[in-house]
This record gives structure tokens, C-alpha cells and sequence, in this order.
């Protein structure tokens, strides 16, 4: 008899779902430094992990699944932040455009050249 717990060889594979969890965590870092481009290359991958996986995964896969859920659920979060951030941006440079704009409209009533010297 060998030394491995019963069970251990009817047990499923886990390395998928450890790959899933990774995955998330990978997909985690990337919102939250912001690296979109990075982040949308991981879709693909997604695809793989999950392509064939069973519509009911196995009860030893449940924690790593929760977890992989939970890291999903603070990633969201994360792109949220980073969407909110961008829309801000984009209004401080639409303000900061028209405010030049409008010194521009002013430096145009001047004359260019000082005509009195």
C-alpha cells in the first residue's frame, strides 16, 4: 500500500481551478495598476481556463472558486475606480482646453507686432 490518503487518486484534478484563481489574482494587479491594455490580452486566456471545464465543478474546488469570485468582485471595484478616475480627467482636460481656448480668443485681439516702435 502506498503512503497517499484514500481517496487521493478518485480525487479531481485541481490545476485548473488553481490556474483560475491565479488568473484572477493576475487579472487584480493589473486594474489596480491601471495596465488596461495587459488586462484585455487576459481574455483569451480566461476562455482557455474555463473552455470544457463541468457545468458542476467539484466540491474540492469550491474554495478555490470562492475565492476567485471574491478577487473577480474587487476587481470590478478596482475598473470602477479606474473609470471614474478617467471620466474625471477627461472633464479637468475638456475645462482646462476651454479655459485656453478662451485665453487663446484673447491673444488673438492683440497685434502681433508692436507698431509703435
Amino acid at each position: 500500500m502506498s503512503g497517499s490518503a484514500p481517496g487521493a487518486g478518485t480525487q479531481p484534478p485541481l490545476g485548473r481551478y488553481q490556474a483560475i484563481y491565479e488568473h484572477a489574482e493576475l487579472e487584480l494587479e493589473l486594474a489596480g495598476r491601471g495596465e488596461i491594455e495587459p488586462l484585455l490580452a487576459l481574455g483569451a486566456r480566461w476562455e482557455e481556463l474555463i473552455a470544457g471545464l463541468p457545468a458542476q465543478p467539484p466540491l474540492a474546488a469550491a474554495q478555490l472558486l470562492h475565492r476567485a469570485r471574491l478577487i473577480h468582485e474587487r476587481t470590478h471595484i478596482e475598473l470602477v475606480r479606474l473609470r471614474e478616475m478617467l471620466v474625471a480627467e477627461g472633464v479637468s482636460t475638456t475645462r482646462a482646453r476651454r479655459a485656453a481656448d478662451g485665453y487663446a480668443g484673447q491673444l488673438r485681439r492683440r497685434p502681433r507686432l508692436d507698431r509703435s516702435a
